[in-house]
């Protein structure tokens, strides 16, 4: 599984590999706009984190519509690097520009494999610094370039309403953080518990639900750790684990 996208695509793809899912999640830091979605796409067939197979599946988490053009070469760029602003120019891509370099993304993944399934989700963290206002825009942008994208094409394109529950089930507060702007470790795990029931198959929750007692065993802090108990109890659940791998990982 290949993740890429804004802090959001980061809090959810920790959870597939947390529950030991094959997954790797923004190889070049945190991308938030579809052109740098692209991007990392591209880097990561080039230097091959993406293998000969390439992914079966893959999950773009988009931010935002806004981009940073580098003046001196007109190139859109993946990160500032802490340089000053005077060097960059910001501009919003439109609902076609962000289809099509989504499309071309999707497009490189399938070079390598076919097969490969692609769900999209908008990451429902505003972006106080456009106002709100400006936020939704940018986010409606996004809606339906994604939109636009899946229903134009014949592909196992599918989007994923992660901005719809946050902002339409999960509304009150007590599922942001401190900030009130990003959701918290409760409302991410919630929509987890949906995206897994979406898309798990069978097998896939029964690997999860075999995991879960031995991750909360090596998460197990032990008051005596030179105990004999917990020495006995320590040799157990790394066997549970090298049978558990022994089962999943082939």
């Amino acid at each position: 599984m290949l993740f890429v996208g804004s802090c959001f695509a980061e809090n959810i793809g920790r959870r597939f590999v947390d529950n030991q899912f094959d997954a790797v999640v923004n190889p070049y830091g945190t991308m938030y706009n579809p052109a740098s979605v692209l991007h990392s796409v591209e880097r990561a067939l080039e230097d091959g984190t993406i293998g000969e197979k390439g992914v079966d599946v893959a999950i773009f988490t988009l931010g935002t519509n806004h981009v940073y053009i580098l003046k001196e070469t007109g190139e859109i760029v993946d990160n500032c690097m802490k340089r000053p602003q005077k060097l960059f120019r910001e501009e919003e891509l439109t609902v076609d520009e962000c289809a099509d370099y989504l499309s071309k993304a999707v497009g490189l993944l399938k070079e390598k494999n076919p097969n490969v399934k692609v769900v999209f989700t908008v990451s429902p963290i505003r972006y106080a610094k456009y106002g709100f206002h400006g936020s939704q825009l940018s986010k409606a942008t996004l809606l339906l370039a994604v939109d636009k994208l899946v229903k134009d094409s014949d592909e196992e394109l599918y989007y994923f309403p992660a901005y719809e529950i946050m902002n339409d089930e999960l509304r009150d507060y007590r599922f942001y953080q401190a900030d009130m702007l990003h959701p918290s470790e409760q409302a991410v795990d919630y929509i987890y518990e949906l995206f897994s029931e979406a898309y798990f198959s069978e097998k896939a929750k029964e690997m999860v639900r075999e995991w879960q007692p031995i991750k909360a065993a090596l998460a197990h802090r032990p008051f005596n750790p030179d105990s004999e108990e917990h020495k006995a109890f320590v040799v157990r659940t790394m066997t549970q684990k090298d049978a558990f791998l022994d089962k999943w990982k082939k």
